[in-house]
């Protein structure tokens, strides 16, 4: 054969080491978790710290044993954990609700942002105001427009994911190869297949991180929804438990949607880490 048609065996570019796909994907798998353990550690440690050093009331102030305790060794720990995680599954009920909102909502004005420059003068002053605007002044037009159910915690919740996730996805969207747009548009490619074709691909990682900061977002706008316009979940749950002086129930609130916060961020970064390995522009290197 000769050397014109010989075909030179795949190198990674310098610097850079192909690694087997299944190896690859355990490695991310076992750094998300390793930071996953390495966060709950800290927060187990300053709780306990903070407690100590600012001197708290045991009354008051109750520490990693004392909600173990209560959601595991004492006499009516299964109904306290009946009841938690009762509330918890309103909230994350909740929460996805927001969620889902948000984010589809980000998705389809970051596409009308990108299709038209006229449209970003006209949404991102909204979205800027309603970022800026407290969710607890809003609260009551908001409830006096769409009532208490379904309805205000998707507004609510969605509010908080927004911005955040509206602002990530436009810059993905932005990142894009002017030169692979070039392409689509010389083949006859108008913007939305530049779009479709060239843009969304491009911003999947900022897509995924838009995920990540949305996931505590939507938690955190349900428990305020909760609390304000539905009357259930945890975000009332840790109210009424405040208002009688339950102080270890409202700690085991907070440590169990803190917990699940966690695991469902954990658990976007394993997806996000599945989707890149594969389709991402990192695909198959260490």
């Amino acid at each position: 054969m000769s050397a014109a048609t010989t075909t030179p065996p795949a190198t990674a570019p310098a610097g850079e080491v192909l690694a087997p796909r299944g190896h690859l994907a355990w490695r991310r798998v076992g750094r998300v978790l390793l930071d996953a353990l390495t966060t709950t550690v800290v927060v187990l440690v300053v709780w306990t710290g903070l407690l100590a050093a600012f001197d708290v009331s045991p009354y008051v102030g109750k520490g990693p044993a004392q909600v173990w305790e209560f959601l595991v060794t004492d006499a009516d720990a299964g109904e306290n954990r009946t009841e938690v995680v009762r509330l918890l599954g309103e909230t994350l009920t909740d929460a996805s609700i927001g969620f889902v909102a948000g984010m589809l909502a980000a998705l389809v004005l970051a596409a009308a942002i990108v299709l038209s420059r006229s449209a970003e003068g006209a949404i991102m002053p909204v979205a800027m105001l309603f970022r800026s605007v407290p969710l607890i002044a809003l609260a009551p037009i908001i409830i006096l427009l769409v009532g208490r159910g379904v309805a205000s915690v998707a507004v609510m919740s969605g509010i908080v994911v927004l911005f955040p996730a509206l602002v990530t996805i436009v810059l993905g969207l932005r990142s894009a190869s002017p030169q692979m747009r070039d392409v689509v548009t010389v083949f006859g490619g108008g913007p939305r297949t530049v779009l479709r074709l060239v843009q969304l691909p491009a911003a999947l990682p900022a897509v995924f991180a838009a995920v990540r900061i949305s996931v505590p977002g939507a938690i955190t706008g349900a428990l305020i929804a909760e609390w304000l316009a539905t009357g259930g979940g945890i975000g009332y749950g840790v109210v009424s438990a405040v208002g009688r002086a339950q102080n270890t129930k409202v700690w085991a609130l907070v440590v169990v949607v803190t917990l699940a916060s966690l695991v469902l961020y954990t658990l976007a970064q394993l997806l996000e880490q599945w989707v890149l390995a594969r389709f991402g522009p990192a695909a198959g290197r260490a």
